[in-house]
Parts: C-alpha cells; sequence; structure tokens
C-alpha cells in the first residue's frame, strides 16, 4: 500500500484509489488475476500506478488494496480543474501459470473499465465507490463464456482536501449554479439574479488570491 506525501502546500489535494474486490469470473479456473491501474490526463498522457497483488483463481477475488496520490498546484483552481479532466483506467489482467516454451508466459489483458476524477469531485462526499463493468479486449473475448455475466470490478475512489481547498470546491460549486442561474435569466443586467452572487464572486475571487 503506498503511503500518502504528506502535504507540501495548501492548494494539494489527497487521492485515494482503492481496489476491492472482482466478480464474474467463472469462466477461469487456473493462473492468478490482478489489476492494474493507469492515471489518464487530459494531455492523453498515460502514468502507471500500483498495481495489485496477484490472486489464484477465483470467481470473487478480493483486494482490498490502496493507493495514495497528490494533486498539487499554485491555486486551488487550478489543481481542481485540473483533477477533473483525469481519469482512472483499470486493468483486469490474468497471468497463467502453465509453462510455455520453458517459461511462465506475461500476463493477458482481459478487459478495462475507467472511472472520472470528476465523478468524485462532484458527489456530496467527495468519494465514489461502486462496480464497474469490464469492458472486454479483442484478445480476450475468446475466453468469456457466451451467456455469463461480464467481469466487474469494485473500486473507491476518494478525494482528501485541506481547509481552504475544501472552501474553494464548495464555492466553486454555489459559483456554477449562480453562473447558471444568471445565463437563464436572460436579462443580463441582474436584476434578476440573487444580490447574494456579488458577494459569492468577491469571495471566489478571494479564495483564488490566496
Amino acid at each position: 500500500m503506498a503511503m500518502a506525501v504528506p502535504y507540501k502546500h495548501p492548494s494539494s489535494l489527497n487521492c485515494e484509489l482503492r481496489i476491492i474486490e472482482a466478480k464474474n469470473l467463472e469462466f477461469i479456473s487456473t493462473g492468478k488475476f490482478f489489476v492494474r491501474c493507469y492515471l489518464n490526463t487530459r494531455n492523453n498522457e498515460r502514468i502507471r500506478l500500483n498495481s495489485t497483488r496477484e490472486i489464484p483463481s477465483t470467481s470473487q477475488p478480493f483486494w482490498n488494496e490502496s493507493t495514495s496520490l497528490e494533486c498539487s498546484s499554485t491555486a486551488n483552481s487550478y489543481c481542481i480543474d485540473e483533477l477533473k479532466q483525469q481519469s482512472v483506467v483499470f486493468e483486469l489482467r490474468w497471468r497463467n501459470n502453465s509453462p510455455m516454451f520453458g517459461r511462465f508466459g506475461g500476463s493477458k489483458l482481459l478487459g478495462k473499465a475507467e472511472v472520472s476524477w470528476k465523478d468524485v469531485l462532484e458527489s456530496s462526499e467527495l468519494v465514489v465507490q461502486r462496480w464497474v463493468s469490464i469492458v472486454p479486449s479483442s484478445s480476450s473475448s475468446s475466453l468469456v463464456v457466451e451467456g455469463l455475466k461480464p467481469p466487474a470490478l469494485h473500486v473507491e475512489m476518494k478525494v482528501r482536501v485541506p481547509n481552504m481547498a475544501a472552501e474553494m470546491m464548495m464555492v466553486s460549486k454555489r459559483r456554477d449554479v449562480a453562473l447558471k442561474r444568471w445565463k437563464d435569466c436572460g436579462c443580463r443586467h441582474g436584476h434578476c439574479c440573487n444580490s447574494g452572487d456579488v458577494e459569492l464572486f468577491a469571495l471566489m475571487a478571494t479564495i483564488e488570491a490566496f
């Protein structure tokens, strides 16, 4: 389990990724399962994260392993916006224990699932725990038995923020609501808009300047 990096700046977000378990893997009775994770950025970069330990084949392997990451920037708003553009790709992989040509074969990709950090940031508790369906890879389609449920992965993604960043996120959500209300109003002169929005944007500017 990777340890969280201590906060070095008030504009940092600590992100926790937990691989809990998988299910619907009855179609494979040998070898070992493990999960490999990648961080997808908005620049189409793919950063490899930790892999889980390898578990002997079972219909519902259980890991419950976590990895912590840190997103930091010179501005809270930029850090949050950057994270919203990123996602985590989960690769469910299988390693066959049978020797091949005198050596053990490499792992085989069974399929992938992807979850966006935006879903986490927009959740009420800054945490998302869900079962995500694994989309089979073309190379693993021959292993899947027709009529069986597709494999699924149980994951949890969480964001922990310092007090200033937490306040920033709350204000950001309120700002989005205020902007939508102003756009839907159509008057463009503020007569129909809540006067509290002026205080909201002032607070927003104060926090971003921090």
